[in-house]
């Protein structure tokens, strides 16, 4: 079996977040504690890339490889997450919702997600300009595997589409939004022209994981210091890649029925 590699996934770095995104946001102390703890292990963070390339028959990533990413597209990472990560030469990707983003004028296009402070499209355009890869999570930040398949493409490709115009460079990496997703959903993420996605899993990845549901270990704002240093040296998770569980499936149908009646429901991602 290939060393486990943890892909760590946050959402937001702040000490005062809105109540709805609180569960999955780490203190700017807990986050640089975390960084040393992942220096003190002896991992090299690599950029995601690394991983990618090894998923698709490249070099493996070295043994002690970990890979930093964060979804949605916070503001606190351009004021507080960025500058921790360039002190410390770390790569890290960034999974945008589109409508999300704030344009000239602080106002955003719109997305499913509750109000907080985002990122404004300059701010992206900063980060791009500094080495953070920009990745994809949809235009609204929707349950892609409840939605109609003629309603995709809009999520998928116009999300691609809107970071390309504006960073005039390909985008391929994507994220599924919740972790959700599907063999028709991530079927059309690769004909969308992504080389990469990822998911949730709270596994390990390796380098014979999927490279289009590659597993991450979501770290919350109740993740014990414990746990976080066992992730470091590759312990208390399961390594993917992983079939997925009958409970899952179910979950997917009890979802798309709430969804068609329009009383849909979330919930923590699974795999």
């Amino acid at each position: 079996m290939s060393s486990p590699v943890p892909v760590f996934l946050y959402h937001s770095v702040q000490d005062d977040p809105p109540a709805w995104i609180a569960p999955f946001t780490v203190t700017p102390r807990t986050f640089t504690e975390q960084l040393d703890r992942i220096a003190d292990s002896g991992r090299t963070v690599v950029p995601l890339h690394r991983l990618v390339a090894a998923l698709r028959g490249g070099p493996a990533v070295p043994d002690n490889a970990a890979v930093l990413t964060f979804d949605d597209g916070f503001a606190d990472f351009y004021w507080t997450v960025a500058q921790l990560l360039t002190e410390r030469g770390l790569p890290a990707t960034l999974y945008l919702t589109t409508g999300a983003v704030h344009a000239p004028g602080g106002v955003a296009a719109g997305s499913l997600l509750p109000p907080a402070r985002m990122l404004s499209w300059r701010q992206v355009t900063t980060l791009d300009a500094c080495g953070v890869e920009i990745g994809a999570h949809t235009r609204t930040h929707p349950q892609l595997d409840t939605l109609p398949g003629r309603w995709l493409p809009s999520e998928i490709v116009g999300c691609r589409r809107e970071l390309e115009d504006l960073l005039g460079h390909p985008v391929v990496s994507f994220a599924y939004p919740h972790g959700y997703s599907s063999a028709a959903v991530r079927r059309q993420v690769r004909q969308a022209g992504y080389t990469s996605a990822a998911a949730v899993v709270n596994a390990f990845s390796s380098d014979s994981d999927e490279v289009l549901r590659i597993a991450r270990l979501m770290v919350r704002a109740d993740t014990p210091p414990e746990r976080f240093v066992a992730w470091t040296r590759g312990e208390g998770a399961p390594v993917a890649p992983l079939p997925e569980h009958l409970r899952t499936k179910g979950w997917r149908a009890y979802r798309r029925v709430r969804a068609a009646i329009g009383r849909p429901v979330g919930g923590p991602p699974d795999i």
